[in-house]
């Protein structure tokens, strides 16, 4: 990042902390039926332009654009599919792409205060509220990311906290933090204390992991294969490494149906017991957490056999509906509903899955 943006963005953060500032209130869009969706990209030019693939039909510039909206197309498209509600947060890799500790703290306070300027703003539908925000976090040190989730949360409302797998660091980008280390309990007491979920999203991997990995095959990289065997690896690492049993109440979502983790966790469970002998300090099995800690979303996974199996294995309760939108599109995602109240769901189960257990995750009506 050129140094005079630097210098600018940490201006307009300084001038944005010494505002006095009250927490953003939900008083959210309720119409009594429409869903609630917790993984929707958004994005600030900073950033730069996102090189994902876009959803069939669509040109990478339509998916840039809709990644810098928040109150054209994506709340027109809200209207016109039922979604009531949508927790935003920073496109992949966010914060979590930036090695150098200073400019990623930085970003990260640029970041939440420019989401939470723009979904107040009336144009965003703050009038109705229609947009809620999980904070985006420099994870290169846990006391630092502890308090700018407080304070995102304490003074601007937001609902907790989105990281992308593991923070990148190291002067070469060749240095991965995972945060089920013990350095991060002090944010886990944060999140804790604060009774926010966190949610796990996936990214693309260092230079180094992904030419070891993928070159045979690059077509792997990204969402088809790569995001979920890093990401999952990062979520079975909090499991093993006795996060859940340090803080019990802690709650994280991992999206696009739990990046395969239910899919397997018989097999999972049975092979990972024997690690026990090897010190693993890991109290419960995998499947536990996933009734105690571990929610999932739909993101990007419009499978009604994968649902009615994840049902069986985890509970419809463990799942929730999100859209993934940009990088999907909210009519995919309200055909895909459309199937599920055609006998699939009932109404209660209906209800359940596209918007009570989001509510009373993010105390909406609290």
């Amino acid at each position: 990042m050129p140094p005079l943006q630097v210098v600018f963005i940490a201006a307009m953060n300084l001038l944005f902390l010494n505002q006095h500032v009250e927490a953003r209130r939900i008083h959210w869009h309720d119409t009594g039926n429409g869903s609630i969706a917790l993984e929707e990209a958004w994005s600030i030019p900073e950033l730069g332009l996102s090189t994902a693939a876009p959803p069939l039909g669509q040109t990478s510039a339509e998916l840039n654009a809709n990644l810098l909206d928040i109150s054209d197309q994506r709340l027109a498209h809200m209207d016109a599919t039922g979604v009531d509600f949508m927790v935003l947060s920073c496109a992949s890799p966010c914060i979590q792409g930036i090695s150098d500790p200073a400019t990623a703290e930085s970003m990260a306070i640029h970041v939440n205060n420019e989401l939470a300027t723009q979904i107040s703003s009336p144009s965003a539908g703050n009038n109705t509220g229609r947009f809620g925000a999980f904070a985006a976090l420099s994870m290169h040190n846990a006391s630092t990311a502890a308090m700018e989730l407080k304070r995102t949360v304490q003074q601007l409302g937001f609902l907790g906290a989105l990281v992308n797998d593991y923070q990148q660091s190291g002067n070469d980008n060749d240095t991965l933090l995972f945060y089920d280390q013990p350095e991060y309990d002090i944010f886990w007491s944060t999140v804790t204390e604060l009774d926010v979920p966190v949610y796990f999203h996936p990214r693309v991997n260092v230079a180094p992991i992904s030419t070891l990995l993928y070159t045979q095959a690059p077509w792997l990289r990204g969402a088809g294969q790569e995001f979920a065997v890093t990401l999952s690896n990062h979520v079975l690492g909090l499991c093993t490494n006795g996060v859940f049993d340090r803080f019990p109440s802690l709650k994280v979502i991992v999206g696009h149906m739990g990046e395969r983790i239910p899919s397997d966790l018989d097999r999972i469970d049975k092979e990972i017991a024997r690690q026990k002998v090897l010190g693993m300090p890991m109290l419960r099995n995998v499947s536990s957490y996933f009734t105690t800690n571990i929610w999932t979303t739909s993101s990007g996974s419009f499978s009604t056999a994968l649902l009615e199996y994840h049902q069986q294995e985890i509970g419809l309760d463990r799942i929730m509906y999100s859209i993934d939108y940009p990088f999907e599109t909210m009519e995919d995602g309200k055909v895909f509903l459309d199937e599920l109240e055609d006998g699939v769901l009932t109404e209660k189960e209906l209800k359940q899955f596209t918007r009570e257990t989001a509510i009373a995750l993010l105390k909406l009506n609290e």
